[in-house]
């Protein structure tokens, strides 16, 4: 080929690469790979802002075959998802892929007439997306709450577009991710275009989930009330084991860590005598407002951020919001770095307080399936867990559980239900509590830790539960 022809061929390549170019900047829903330049969102992008835009338009960037992240917990973008509902069956997408952890509010996109447009893929199941899991109509991957921003940043979990909800820009910029920072940060910095849906009600926090605006590609204006945790009464087994927790093993300047529910929110409406306590947690709710207005926490003695409450993302009602809101007293962290073993046994007397389905006489653990029926995920608890383990001084991992369900079937048994996964290891429990008592299982044998369960077993158990010792340990359980 002669020189001009390849300048003519050149020319037309050129030609033909200026009109697509256009065509795609026409769309407005390009992509950008800038963040090959940085991953962190922090920085203002000079010149570089983003598009205003409606609920319909903003998601018309995803597209067949796409991966979509989803913010967690409270700070659910429900809208979002429900208009990238709407654009899946408008557009007639196929194979998107929409991931989290714990979603709020209703999850449009596992409607039935979705099915084929999006799968669904938890890292922590909750109750919206759970009968679709058992249903087989979604996914569920069972991993660390820690790790879970190493799917992303390793590409294992390519993130195309992520929709997150944010505070309103400040006068430089910037935008708050509020109750949520955990692996949502991850998901951002990752993500090859970021939808943002603004909200004056959204707190907005200190610590790793500031983002600026120009990072964004596309906002919208979304005026609504946080999704706020809608709570059961507490029972007087929980209230009970709340009191053995609290008087036995919570000592003053301890550095605690709770997971959800009505048991470790128990324990925290217990510890209003209680001095100088740190909150070190992926996660907390309205009990730890109750316990800093009553001037319990101080975060004193804390050696990882003293003076500062440390979360990761949280979940409860308007009062919880109020409090964080602007209030440099909390730090919200990536949640690689809060549920880090070793950072959290840095603390003193790390307590660690989180529930469980049931446990078996060896020890082992069920706590994200009720048999083969998923319920759950592993969250945290082994990160803190072993994180109090390991802790110099004098730290205490606990898992607490009513003795019974309510149809009064012993939550300790002989053996864990088929198909029920074992989330934390024999080797991993140290505290076992109903509302029978304490059992402390470290450094203990088979025999011994089979004894001490059957003590705080039902005492119309107990005896069933022995013969089954005996049975499965060829000797008595003893102490």
């Amino acid at each position: 080929m002669d020189k001009r022809a390849v300048n003519l061929l050149y020319k037309s390549l050129s030609e033909i690469l200026k009109i697509r170019n256009c065509e795609l900047l026409k769309t407005d829903i390009v992509k950008r790979d800038f963040y090959s330049y940085s991953q962190e969102p922090f920085h203002p992008i000079q010149g570089r802002s983003p598009k205003w835009t409606s609920l319909e338009d903003s998601v018309k960037a995803v597209r067949s075959g796409d991966t979509v992240f989803v913010h967690s917990a409270a700070a659910t973008p429900t809208p979002l998802l429900g208009a990238l509902a709407d654009h899946g069956k408008k557009s007639s997408l196929k194979n998107v892929t929409v991931c989290h952890i714990h979603i709020e509010g209703k999850a449009a996109h596992l409607d039935p007439e979705c099915e084929g447009i999006f799968r669904d893929n938890s890292f922590f199941i909750g109750a919206n997306v759970r009968g679709a899991v058992n249903e087989g109509r979604a996914d569920c991957v069972p991993i660390f709450l820690s790790e879970i921003p190493l799917l992303f940043k390793r590409g294992i979990v390519p993130i195309d577009v992520a929709l997150i909800q944010v505070s309103p820009p400040d006068k430089h910029g910037f935008c708050s991710m509020g109750v949520s920072v955990d692996v949502s940060r991850m998901a951002v910095q990752c993500a090859k275009y970021i939808i943002g849906q603004v909200n004056p009600q959204m707190p907005r926090t200190f610590g790793d989930g500031i983002i600026h605006m120009s990072h964004f590609d596309a906002m919208v204006e979304h005026d609504a009330p946080m999704h706020v945790r809608h709570t059961t009464k507490m029972t007087d087994v929980e209230k009970t084991i709340g009191e053995l927790i609290a008087e036995n093993l919570v000592d003053n300047g301890a550095t605690l860590q709770m997971g959800i529910g009505n048991i470790p929110d128990s324990v925290l409406a217990a510890l209003k005598d209680h001095k100088d306590l740190g909150i070190h947690s992926e996660m907390f709710s309205d009990g730890v407002v109750d316990l800093v207005e009553a001037g319990c926490v101080t975060n004193h003695h804390k050696k990882v951020l003293p003076g500062k409450i440390v979360g990761s993302f949280c979940i409860g009602s308007k009062k919880l919001y109020d409090f964080l809101d602007n209030n440099p007293f909390v730090l919200m962290g990536d949640v690689q770095w809060v549920n880090y073993s070793p950072i959290i046994a840095q603390n003193p007397k790390v307590t660690a307080i989180n529930s469980c389905i049931e446990v078996d006489l060896t020890g082992q653990v069920a706590a994200d399936s009720i048999g083969t029926r998923m319920y759950s995920g592993f969250g945290g608890q082994v990160d803190f867990l072993r994180g109090a383990a390991i802790c110099p001084e004098a730290g205490k991992p606990i898992l607490a559980l009513p003795a019974t369900t309510k149809r009064g079937e012993s939550k300790i048994v002989p053996v864990l239900k088929e198909g029920a996964g074992v989330v934390t290891t024999r080797a991993h429990v140290h505290y076992i509590v109903t509302e029978y008592g304490i059992a402390y299982l470290f450094g203990k044998s088979l025999r011994q830790r089979a004894h001490a369960l059957i003590q705080v077993a039902h005492p119309d158990h107990r005896e069933g539960l022995e013969k089954a010792a005996f049975e499965r340990l060829k000797c008595m359980p003893s102490p």
